[in-house]
């Protein structure tokens, strides 16, 4: 049975398959996997978000890692993408995330990173499934004497912030820009707070004491609302939100407007592109990315190339292509001229030095980006419908989206989700009421062939 899903393993904690027996095994089986590759013993690094299950999983991958005699550097509560910077400033053979990103707290997952700082090969993540499913480990396993050890990092968080600050300018600074920041009392809760401060900014915070329980917890950039009211109080230039892992980063102006992905992208490769930075003059997004932005983008002479969802996809398609600038609407932003991945804080510092170097405010950056009306709707998936039936409930509704789209001027999506028991329908069009009505028809059979 696959454990591994398009974004690592995910689930409820203490359910299939993240369970500590599972968590262990998974240690178990890239140390060992890591063994056989490797002239030395496996060094490997695992960070994780706030959810209280951390603990349980942490602990069983240690255990699973260091029985097969790999050295394991723990370095806590750490966004994922810094887990991608350190594996690679430390030379270490791999790197793991605790952490169900955006999902709350009940649930937890486990991203892997390979030393190059790249999310774990769709190969590799195979020979760790049939290892477990296997459950053929080898019978001799190391002595005593081999056995491995459990190091605690602790200036893992300063290093990172040191990384970020230099994907700036040396004399850059915030002086004068007042930032409100919600890590959604997640990884980046003491991260992002210290690197605007240490850069000059004067920061207020929410949702930045976590408790174990309330990551994700209507905060951050999946609930942006509480911060667009709290940067609008305090009159502040920007606002910030993360999700768990600090991944994701969505923006909100000084006029309380939400600034999402699709937004964040476009600033980026237009600045990029001024500075001539920008590689091919083309950047990569999703089939999620608003149509409004792919015509403003070739209006100003740069290309747009689509993916499928899934910031993996998106780096797949910039490494193919030799791009360096990607994203999601969600927020995942890949700057791969610095990293390999979505990475929040380093968003949030980028945008905010375009800020002050263009000396103007964020909505003045976005006011010539047009957005067409777009709605998504998510629908759970019953746990009664075999995948036989799931798959044939998504043909009808796509069959029935094909036949509207002919009759209308945008498109319709339809996909299952990656990470949750869910499809996900997305709907765009420049006339609102007809969206509205198309949804609905959607939506309709959507929750008759699938609840």
């Amino acid at each position: 049975m696959g454990i591994f899903g398009t974004d690592g393993i995910r689930g409820t904690i203490n359910t299939y398959p993240i369970t500590p027996e599972v968590c262990l095994k998974v240690g178990m089986a890239l140390c060992f996997l890591l063994r056989e590759r490797l002239p030395h013993k496996p060094k490997i690094l695992i960070g994780k978000d706030t959810r209280i299950s951390g603990y349980v999983i942490e602990s069983a991958l240690t255990s699973g890692i260091t029985s097969m005699g790999g050295d394991v550097y723990l370095v806590g509560p750490i966004p994922t993408p810094a887990v991608a910077f350190l594996v690679k400033s430390m030379r270490v053979d791999a790197g793991i995330v605790i952490s169900a990103s955006h999902n709350p707290f009940s649930d937890n997952g486990i991203k892997i990173f390979s030393n190059d700082g790249f999310k774990l090969t769709e190969e590799l993540e195979k020979d760790i499934e049939n290892l477990i499913n296997s459950n053929q480990f080898p019978s001799v396993r190391p002595s005593a004497r081999d056995l491995g050890k459990a190091y605690r990092i602790e200036d893992a968080q300063g290093r990172y912030i040191e990384f970020i600050k230099s994907t700036l300018p040396k004399d850059s600074n915030f002086e004068g820009l007042r930032v409100v920041i919600d890590p959604a009392n997640g990884a980046a809760y003491k991260i992002t707070p210290l690197l605007f401060r240490e850069l000059g900014a004067e920061v207020l915070t929410i949702n930045d004491k976590p408790d174990g329980l309330n990551i994700n917890n209507e905060c951050g950039a999946l609930f942006p609302d509480a911060l667009a009211k709290k940067e609008l109080e305090t009159q502040a230039h920007m606002g910030i939100a993360h999700d768990g892992d600090a991944d994701r980063t969505i923006l909100i102006d000084e006029k309380g407007n939400i600034i999402d992905g699709d937004f964040i992208l476009t600033i980026l490769a237009e600045e990029l592109k001024k500075e001539r930075k920008l590689k091919k003059n083309t950047v990569v997004a999703t089939i999620m990315t608003n149509m409004g932005v792919e015509n403003y983008l070739k209006n100003i002479g740069i290309k747009l190339i689509r993916t499928k969802v899934g910031d993996k996809y998106v780096v797949e398609e910039m490494l193919k292509g030799g791009y360096n600038l990607g994203g999601e609407q969600s927020g995942h932003i890949i700057c791969m001229d610095y990293t390999n991945t979505g990475d929040g804080p380093i968003t949030a510092v980028q945008i905010a030095y375009i800020i002050k170097k263009n000396q103007n405010y964020l909505s003045e950056l976005i006011k010539n980006i047009p957005r067409y009306p777009q709605i998504l709707k998510n629908v759970k998936i019953s746990e009664k419908l075999s995948r036989e039936e799931i798959n044939k409930a998504i043909k009808k509704i796509s069959q029935k989206a094909l036949l509207l789209e002919k009759n209308m001027k945008g498109r319709i999506i339809i996909r299952p989700s990656g990470t949750e028991p869910k499809i996900r329908i997305m709907v765009e069009d420049e006339n609102p009421e007809r969206l509205t009505h198309i949804l609905s028809e959607l939506e309709e059979i959507a929750y008759k062939t699938l609840s």
